[in-house]
């Protein structure tokens, strides 16, 4: 069974009131989405993907990763899930494991770790007792997914607890979505 990882980065970041947008902003030494696409690689699973939109990240990700260009970003994160789901359909995967471009402290670990888990159709990470990314999505789940609208998998784990599990991980979920975020984070 192959599985992909996908770190969604299409969103506008429009919370973010810095020069530039969030994803491309300086975090250590790094671009705020290297980070979150450098530690998905890391995981060493089959298959790097990276869905973009709202701001051309090409230079920043490495020649290792598959770049999904999103053009209805704005209709919500939904879109860019949908996208990464019907690539990894025909690329033959059997599960995706979904993170976001704004999380730079979700380790290798955390990605490995939901991956490999198969206690239901769908795992999500959890960091002291609260689930949240990297979620794994088995292909049975992929057609239950929303199209539209800006949550991706969670409203789908909302209406159908009994298919999710979860799977303790190291690392943080911190985001970046604010300069003040970025600031605590540097």
């Amino acid at each position: 069974m192959t599985v992909a990882a996908v770190v969604l980065a299409a969103g506008g970041g429009s919370r973010f009131a810095g020069d530039g947008h969030k994803l491309t902003a300086m975090l250590r030494g790094k671009p705020v989405v290297a980070w979150a696409v450098e530690h998905a690689l890391e995981a060493g699973l089959d298959e790097s993907v990276a869905v973009t939109g709202a701001v051309d990240l090409s230079g920043l990700l490495p020649p290792t990763v598959t770049v999904l260009h999103n053009p209805d970003w704005e209709r919500g994160m939904a879109t860019s899930l949908t996208l990464a789901v019907t690539h990894a359909d025909r690329a033959g995967h059997e599960a995706i494991v979904v993170g976001l471009g704004d999380q730079p402290f979700v380790e290798p670990e955390a990605w490995r770790l939901v991956a490999a888990s198969d206690a239901s159709p769908i795992v999500a990470a959890v960091y002291d007792g609260r689930r949240r990314n990297p979620v794994r999505l088995a292909r049975s789940v992929w057609a239950l997914l929303d199209s539209d609208g800006d949550e991706g998998a969670r409203s789908l784990m909302r209406r159908r607890p009994d298919l999710v599990s979860g799977v303790a991980c190291p690392g943080t979920p911190a985001d970046v979505d604010t300069v003040e975020d970025l600031t605590k984070w540097s």
